[in-house]
Parts: C-alpha cells; structure tokens; sequence
C-alpha cells in the first residue's frame, strides 16, 4: 500500500536476516503447530500467537521451525477468520474511536484520526476484494462494523 501523505509506494525497510534453522529451539515443528492451534483456540490473534511462542517457548521464528508462517497454519486447521487481521485491527479501532467521539463531541482531532482511520479501511478493504479475501459487495458500513467487532 501506499504511504498515506506522499503517494510513493517507499522501497526500505528493514529486512530478516537469513537464517535456515534456530539450532537451540527444542521443539519439533509439529509441535510447534499444536502450540499455534491451542492459542488459535484461545482467541488470539496471530501477531499475538508469535509473541507467545518467542517470549516463552524461545521460538524466534515460526518460519524458520515449520517453514510456514501462522496465518498459513491457521488457514489449513480452518481457524483463520473470515476478516484479514489488519482490516480487523482498524475496524476496532474505528469502532473505538466513534464511541470515543460520542462521548467528546469536540475532540477534533480524533475525528481527524476516525477520518484517516476509515480511509485507510475503504483502501485496504478494495486491495482485499481484488484479491478475493473479501466478497466482491463488500462495503465498509460503521453499523456493521460495531456489528463484527463485537
């Protein structure tokens, strides 16, 4: 996507560095997997299902334990939702913010930040049904959004 004031898609960025096996992890990769579906069955998300496995297991990488990543565990065990986690993430944060503003009806820099927030929403939601993650009718609706967050 784009960067959001200057219209250039931008090429750096910090990369991995290379690295094929993580000689001091002692797990195998199926269990590594069991681990990613039990906390998949919690309800975590799966930026949060990484952070797990690093900061208690020492697993430093998921890819580099069973050569795939989380998302792509989660699919194959039908545990991925049905929203992509970042529109989900912004979603809620729409929804945050319009509660926030019901209560703050002058907080205009909030609405600012509600009306980026929607547009980044609106531009993500188009990437996703090109891509055929969303179905093709899909709009972005506040109401529906309140709907699917809760």
């Amino acid at each position: 996507m784009a960067r959001m004031y200057s219209r250039k898609k931008g090429k750096s960025g910090s990369k991995k560095p290379l690295q094929k096996t993580a000689k001091w992890v002692d797990y195998k990769p199926e269990e590594v997997e069991d681990l990613v579906i039990k906390y998949a069955k919690q309800g975590f998300q799966s930026a949060k299902i990484g952070s797990i496995l690093r900061d208690q297991y020492g697993v430093p990488s998921i890819k580099v334990v069973t050569k795939k990543t989380v998302t792509q565990t989660l699919k194959e065990n039908d545990l991925y939702s049905k929203l992509p986690e970042d529109l989900f993430n912004l979603l809620k944060r729409v929804v945050e913010l319009r509660v926030h503003l019901e209560k703050n009806k002058r907080d205009y820099q909030s609405y600012r930040g509600l009306e980026l927030t929607e547009s980044k929403v609106r531009r993500l939601a188009k990437y996703y049904i090109r891509k055929g993650l969303l179905p093709k009718g899909w709009k972005y609706d506040p109401e529906q959004a309140k709907l699917l967050i809760r």
